[in-house]
């Protein structure tokens, strides 16, 4: 991808949180990039290609993420803390992606939104193999692993919503205290380790 369209990408990523998808025009796109609207044709096809590109490259950040933890890691609770780790560290490096993930991959079309989903199934999949990998390791109770997958994520990924560069908290210590309290659900015995972080 040339610079050119990285710069685009990055405005229409903007643009896409700010506005919302539906609100966002080729024309506040063009004007944001300093081009006519013509010339942002020759980068991308329309907004719909803006949007593809945006949820397609974070959803391939996150399979990278769980498979390399799936593949590194053996024991339950460590897999879960990483995993918990690399999707903090994905949505608060990447904001404005992760908002636009997050909120408008339902604007895809048809056969690219079935895509999409299938990717997000495989995703998680990586975390209800980790549940489920503890309930046979004897780490974690024996829980509902659809439900609290579902739980799992619903809480990470409320981050990106309240999520600022200059809060209290760094991206690490917020997956740490995270960490903490879904083990809190899922294990009798926490490690001394697992202390949540309040200064």
């Amino acid at each position: 991808m040339t610079e050119r369209k990285k710069e685009i990408l990055e405005l229409a990523r903007s643009l896409f949180r700010e506005k919302g998808y539906t609100s966002t025009s080729i024309r506040d796109i063009a004007a944001a990039a300093q081009v006519e609207p013509a010339s942002l044709y020759s980068h991308f096809k329309g907004k719909e290609e803006l949007l593809d590109a945006i949820c397609f490259d974070m959803a391939d950040r996150f399979l990278l993420a769980i498979k390399e933890v799936n593949d590194i890691y053996f024991d339950a609770v460590q897999r879960l803390a990483m995993a918990v780790k690399n999707h903090i560290g994905i949505l608060t490096s990447y904001p404005d992606a992760a908002m636009v993930f997050q909120h408008d991959w339902r604007f895809l079309n048809d056969e690219r939104k079935a895509d999409f989903i299938a990717l997000r199934d495989q995703y998680e999949e990586g975390i209800r193999d980790i549940i489920r990998g503890g309930i046979d390791e004897g780490s974690f109770n024996e829980v509902d692993v659809k439900f609290s997958t579902l739980t799992i994520l619903s809480s990470l990924n409320w981050v990106v919503e309240w999520y600022r560069e200059d809060g209290r908290l760094s991206p690490d210590e917020i997956a740490e205290n995270l960490t903490k309290f879904i083990l809190i659900g899922l294990k009798k015995e926490l490690p001394p380790s697992y202390d949540i972080v309040t200064d």
